[in-house]
C-alpha cells in the first residue's frame, strides 16, 4: 500500500511523525510536503496529495493542517477525492466504512500523536461495506459531475 502525505505548517510536526508510523506498518509513503514549519498555504499541499490519490498515483492519502478544516475543504474539490476530517476512533471507522473516504485528515493542534496513530489505525483497518452505501457515494459521484466546471 502507498499512502501520499501532506501537510501545511500547522500539521507538519504530526506528518512527520506519521511517517515512521506508517512504515512500520509496510506502507509506502510518498510526502508530499510541506518540508519546514515555515508558512505555506495549505491548498497547495491538498492538490498535490488529492492529485496522487485521484490519479491512482497512491492508493489512498493523509493530510493534515492545524485544525484539519482547511486542508480537508481544499482536498474536497478535486472530483473523485472524499477526504474525511476525524477527531475520534468512530469517525475514522465510519469514514471507511460507510464513505469510503480515500482521504484521511486530522488536526495537527487538534490531536495528539498518540490519538493521530489510533485514528490512522481504525482507518486503514476498516473496510467499506458497500450495499447502501454505495449509492450515496454514486451520488456524491453525480453531484461532482453536475456542478462541475468545465
Amino acid at each position: 500500500m502507498k499512502i501520499a502525505l501532506g501537510s501545511d505548517h500547522g500539521g507538519f510536526g504530526l506528518k512527520q511523525s506519521l511517517i515512521p508510523f506508517l512504515q512500520g506498518r509496510d506502507i509506502e509513503v510518498a510526502d508530499a510536503g510541506t518540508n519546514s514549519e515555515d508558512s505555506v498555504d495549505y491548498p497547495d499541499f491538498a492538490e498535490r496529495v488529492a492529485l496522487l490519490v485521484a490519479h491512482g498515483e497512491a492508493d489512498a492519502g493523509i493530510l493534515v493542517c492545524g485544525t484539519g478544516i482547511g486542508i480537508s475543504i481544499a482536498a474536497n474539490k478535486v472530483p473523485g477525492i472524499r477526504a474525511a476530517l476525524v477527531t475520534d476512533v468512530f469517525m475514522a471507522r465510519m469514514s471507511k466504512e460507510h464513505n469510503n473516504a480515500n482521504v484521511l485528515v486530522l488536526g495537527g493542534r487538534v490531536i495528539d500523536e498518540t490519538t493521530a496513530q489510533e485514528l490512522v489505525t481504525a482507518w486503514l483497518e476498516a473496510s467499506f461495506e458497500g450495499g447502501r452505501h454505495q449509492k450515496r457515494l454514486d451520488k456524491i459521484a453525480q453531484l461532482e459531475q453536475k456542478y462541475r466546471c468545465s
